[in-house]
């Protein structure tokens, strides 16, 4: 498999496209953002290690019945994966209160909520990323209620999937980010990346954070966080 031309150029992934049309290549950078990209800072192996992490939960993912983009691992820093066509939703599944939910909501961060909730954000830049509802993810026309139903019902299997992987580690999965595509027939799955750059992670005995909060809120340690995570999951 040849790669060829950059096909999307993010803050902290590039796509390519390679010589058959069915696979592109996902590469990770050492680079962090936060706060819609105004945060901005290098980590030497950073990208190496979300692409190992992500490699593994996708992996794993796929083994228990999610469908997902990832093929296989390429490198230590790039991954092959099915091409999709983006569903422009970030589904956060959230376990316990924490960031944005628990500030608007008044709730101590680290409350276990009594049950797993789902919100729905509407991936725009120009918007800023904006709260929605299913109702208006339909009116908006980015899924249809057929759509929206699998897609909620995969994010909570996904949970309950990682959940079970990492508590088994001593890591409490405190919420997650997943984003959706179309692959090329259609089908619905689950698609970017899962790693401490999109999933809060605390440990379950310190209630250390593991996960890029310690680079939004200037904790220090990002990669001996992250470097903690890949090792265990890496033991498996």
């Amino acid at each position: 498999m040849e790669k060829l031309q950059l096909l999307f150029d993010g803050n902290e992934k590039q796509v390519y496209a390679t010589d058959e049309k069915d696979r592109v290549i996902f590469h990770y950078k050492d680079v962090a953002t936060a706060y819609g990209g105004i945060k901005r800072a290098t980590f030497r192996r950073k990208g190496v290690l979300t692409c190992g992490i992500s490699s593994i939960l996708f992996r794993y993912l796929n083994e228990n019945g999610i469908k997902t983009h990832f093929i296989e691992s390429l490198n230590d820093r790039e991954q092959v994966c099915r091409p999709i066509t983006i569903i422009p939703l970030n589904v956060a599944v959230r376990n316990y209160a924490a960031g944005t939910m628990a500030r608007r909501l008044g709730i101590e961060p680290g409350t276990k909520l009594s049950h797993t909730v789902i919100e729905l954000f509407y991936n725009n830049d120009d918007l800023r990323d904006p709260m929605i509802n299913a109702d208006h993810a339909i009116a908006l026309g980015i899924v249809n209620a057929e759509e929206i139903a699998l897609i909620r019902e995969e994010a909570l299997k996904a949970n309950e999937l990682i959940v079970k992987l990492m508590e088994g580690l001593g890591i409490r999965v405190v919420d997650l980010k997943l984003e959706f595509g179309r692959a090329s027939d259609g089908t619905i799955i689950m698609s970017d990346e899962i790693s401490p750059d999109t999933c809060r992670f605390w440990d379950m005995k310190t209630g250390e954070v593991l996960d890029k909060d310690r680079f939004r809120h200037d904790m220090g340690g990002v990669i001996d966080a992250y470097e903690y995570v890949y090792t265990l999951l890496n033991r498996m």
